[in-house]
């Protein structure tokens, strides 16, 4: 970058052909003195200059301040880009296991709007996964799984009364609504807190459920749990329990990652860790 500022200046006007090798190497060796210097002779000129600065910054840092976002590439997501992550921490196989993902409130903003009010009430905190099918899904957020002695209604609590936000589809780590079928529920309401991840080919289910969030990381935990032992109705023999989720404001840049299990996941000096990293460790 210092090597590329004289260039600069001269096209800004800041420097002359025949400024001396030693003004520029100079110029070079302390930019922020030598623009701060030209301030003061040359104000517009030294403005044209920041800008044509701050444009080769951007494009030799490989800054994506500048590009659009998009949500299906969260290590593409900009600096300043701001999402809204969920953080479920589970009691799984006598272990608390966290499990990440991003929403989309631009996509689906009823739904989500519901799910953060949830959260944010504390509807999850206790609730059971009731639903489990090897490489396929992982059901929870039924009300009625508070209750160990109710189990024989698991699945069925809650209330279809969310319109329908149907936008994305089924892939690998997605986050949906669900719902009754359409013989009872022909405008495919989703229902107000249960909800599931992807974990297979779910493609038929397109265009029927309100996909709104994205597995960021913990993918692999939720993979375990579908294929934990189940009764003849899906329902995991042995309890896995949400001990917490919260919808969080992330900034910037997200490492996306399969396993957030055991010792590989915090196996980098804090120097070395990036601010979502950071942001696991700081908020659990």
């Amino acid at each position: 970058m210092n090597r590329l500022l004289p260039t600069l200046l001269l096209a800004a006007g800041l420097a002359t052909p025949w400024c001396s090798a030693q003004s520029l190497d100079a110029v070079a060796a302390d930019p922020a003195a030598a623009v701060e210097a030209a301030r003061v002779m040359a104000p517009e000129a030294v403005e044209k200059a920041e800008k044509k600065v701050d444009e080769v910054r951007q494009q030799t840092s490989g800054s994506t301040r500048s590009r659009t976002s998009n949500p299906d590439n969260p290590a593409g997501w900009g600096p300043e880009d701001m999402h809204k992550l969920a953080v479920m921490e589970v009691n799984f196989g006598g272990a608390t296991e966290t499990i990440m993902f991003e929403l989309f409130p631009s996509d689906a903003p009823k739904t989500v709007a519901n799910f953060i009010q949830n959260a944010d009430s504390g509807v999850y905190k206790g609730l059971a996964v009731h639903r489990a099918i090897d490489s396929y899904l992982v059901q929870t957020g039924d009300p009625l799984t508070a209750d160990e002695d109710a189990r024989d209604r698991w699945g069925t609590g809650g209330a279809d009364n969310l319109a329908a936000e149907i936008k994305r589809s089924h892939k690998l780590g997605a986050v949906a609504m669900a719902r009754r079928g359409d013989a009872v529920n022909p405008d495919k309401l989703s229902n107000d807190s249960q909800f599931y991840f992807v974990l297979g080919n779910m493609a038929n289910l397109d265009g029927q459920y309100t996909v709104f969030g994205q597995v960021v990381s913990g993918l692999d935990v939720l993979e375990s749990m579908s294929r934990v032992p189940a009764d003849s109705n899906d329902c995991p023999l042995e309890r896995i329990e949400v001990k917490s989720l919260r919808v969080v404001d992330h900034k910037g840049p997200l490492v996306v990652t399969r396993s957030t299990r055991g010792d590989r996941r915090y196996t980098k000096p804090l120097s070395a860790k990036g601010p979502f990293e950071r942001l696991l460790e700081r908020i659990w």
